[in-house]
């Protein structure tokens, strides 16, 4: 008899699927693994119909999955928010839960089409002179898992670009390192609290485009927590060339 196939998130997104469904099988072989495995059952009614039913076994790893992905989110927003705390400290403005549209794929026949981007961290400096806004994207990532299924994403990565002057991946420690992001990407990783950067990000000319600004006109910024670090230059300073962040 052989053992069951390991079991991947494939398994658990299905199984999970089969919980908030009526359990009709779809007879696929990722069915098969989670039969094998005793996370599902099979059940025939009195008709002759075959449903699917989520055992107990199935039902704990269920609870275990969903106490780790909330361990991961709570980790993830955490370190957003410091990412947050660092670039107000830096003189910017942050947001965070943005949905910021973007024409992508543009070619000479202007074949390309809207694209909707949703950055962890959207921020700006806090001046009044237009040119000197440096709009900047970080991408947080908190499981390798998720920072590699996000670098299987090109357009992501191109609607982050038409929407930013520089672009930053920001990595907990000992999830990866600058040789696993591309290089149109900056890379920073949190040590100990300390963002340090791995690799600068590449600077492109930018104006922010129009849907950009109504959404920020729509959007609340990430409320200040170090009122005392905002006054980093005197009154009246733009600061034009203060870095978009933590430099090495």
């Amino acid at each position: 008899m052989t053992s069951p196939a390991p079991l991947t998130d494939l398994h658990r997104r299905r199984l999970r699927a089969i919980w908030r469904s009526a359990g009709w099988p779809s007879q696929d072989l990722v069915e098969v693994e989670l039969l094998a495995a005793g996370w599902v059952e099979r059940l025939r009614d009195g008709h002759g119909r075959e449903t699917l039913r989520v055992t107990d076994a199935g039902v704990q790893v269920l609870a275990a999955t969903l106490a780790r992905n909330r361990a991961a989110r709570d980790a993830h927003e955490a370190l957003v928010g410091r990412v947050a705390v660092a670039m107000q400290r830096a003189g910017r403005l942050a947001w965070r839960g943005l949905s910021l549209r973007v024409r992508t794929g543009d070619d000479a026949a202007g074949t390309g089409q809207w694209t909707v981007a949703r950055p962890d961290l959207f921020s700006v400096r806090n001046t009044t002179v237009e040119d000197y806004l440096e709009p900047v994207v970080h991408e947080i990532k908190v499981r390798r898992a998720d920072l590699l299924g996000d670098l299987r994403k090109p357009a992501k990565g191109e609607a982050y670009r038409q929407m930013a002057r520089e672009c930053w991946y920001v990595l907990a420690e000992g999830i990866g390192d600058a040789a696993d992001v591309p290089e149109d990407y900056g890379v920073m990783v949190e040590r100990q609290g300390v963002l340090d950067v791995l690799r600068p990000a590449p600077r492109r000319a930018l104006r922010l485009p129009f849907a950009t600004w109504m959404a920020l006109a729509r959007a609340t910024p990430e409320p200040v927590a170090e009122p005392g670090q905002q006054a980093l230059g005197c009154p009246g300073d733009d600061g034009a060339d203060a870095p978009a962040g933590p430099r090495d």
